[in-house]
């Protein structure tokens, strides 16, 4: 077992299924239930209506892994700006003629080893630049949005590109005993991150990295090493969000996972993960995807003004970082 550094088990960071962890997912339960009664209450039928729910559920999919890799990188003690560029580079490259020619040939998994491909690439240069170059991970991710969307841009000509592959819609399209296959989807990666960071030797170190880089050092484990393969995990989900979203569109474009970035650091801050790192909670997370998606929908249903939407998402999102910080001190006094 890895010796816990400062700011461990015994300091920031709450044990899996510990009171404290009980209590914050309680509070996150509570607030999603909030903004349901009132979309029920302000909307009535049409918020209640399963179409509408699996609206929220499909959004919430995509996004949901995008975040969950989030959530490992911010544990870290990391950040990544680059996810949702970098999903529009995979989505776009897994529909380029050239591949959807190799896929009618082969098979639709093409398709989908080329956007996962791409999506871990780009987030394996990230780590590189980060470790072994020793750029700040916030300037680092930022440069890779930018060159992600750029080469995205120069493929498609800022152009629409369909899925043609019969195969690859209606799997990606469908659904399974009445819930889209994306969610399915979602709900797996959950479940894997889920016992990736509770239950095994790399969530430790992510932890551990995230809490006191110093320390976990000097308990044997490889830093550098460790951050590639956290930003290579963040970019691994990126690449699979885009082959969810090409199934939930149909389309592969420079545009899909536009601000992606920045909703996916919300839904992991709210959750409950720490923006300093040292702790991550991946339920936390999908129930912070939940309440955004949620709560954008409410706002959709009563057409207010998207620009009070992200009055509401931003105070929100201050709120969560002042208890993070108020949960520090004290646990940190004690």
């Amino acid at each position: 077992m890895l010796p816990v550094p400062d700011g461990g088990e015994k300091g920031v960071r709450a044990r899996p299924g510990s009171s404290a962890g009980l209590v914050r997912n309680l509070g996150l339960v509570i607030a999603l239930l909030l903004i349901c009664v009132v979309g029920a209450l302000t909307t009535g039928d049409r918020f209640l209506d399963v179409a509408n729910f699996l609206t929220i559920v499909r959004g919430a999919a995509v996004l949901g892994v995008v975040s969950i890799g989030m959530t490992f990188v911010i544990t870290a003690g990391g950040i990544d700006l680059s996810v949702g560029s970098v999903l529009g580079l995979a989505s776009v490259w897994a529909t380029t003629l050239a591949t959807q020619a190799m896929a009618e040939d082969v098979h639709w998994v093409v398709m989908v080893f080329t956007a996962v491909a791409v999506g871990t690439a780009a987030g394996i240069v990230n780590g590189i630049v980060v470790s072994y170059g020793r750029v700040v991970s916030f300037i680092a991710t930022f440069a890779m949005l930018i060159a992600a969307r750029g080469l995205a841009e120069i493929i498609s000509g800022r152009g629409t590109q369909l899925v043609r592959n019969d195969g690859f819609d209606n799997f990606f399209s469908g659904s399974f005993l009445g819930i889209p296959t994306i969610v399915w989807m979602f709900l797996v990666v959950a479940a894997i991150g889920w016992v990736v960071l509770n239950r095994t030797t790399f969530g430790r170190r992510t932890v551990a990295v995230g809490g006191n880089a110093e320390a976990a050092r000097l308990a044997g484990i490889n830093i550098k090493r460790h951050t590639v393969y956290v930003f290579a995990l963040s970019g691994f989900t990126a690449g699979l969000a885009a082959v969810m979203m090409l199934g939930r569109t149909g389309a592969g474009s420079s545009t899909n996972g536009t601000l992606y970035e920045l909703d996916a650091i919300a839904a992991v801050v709210v959750g409950g993960t720490l923006l300093i790192g040292g702790r991550g909670t991946i339920v936390g997370t999908v129930f912070g995807v939940l309440i955004f998606q949620t709560l954008s929908n409410v706002f959709v249903l009563n057409n207010l003004s998207t620009s009070v939407q992200a009055l509401v998402q931003g105070a929100i999102i201050v709120v969560a970082v002042l208890l993070q910080q108020r949960f520090v001190v004290r646990a940190r006094s004690t």
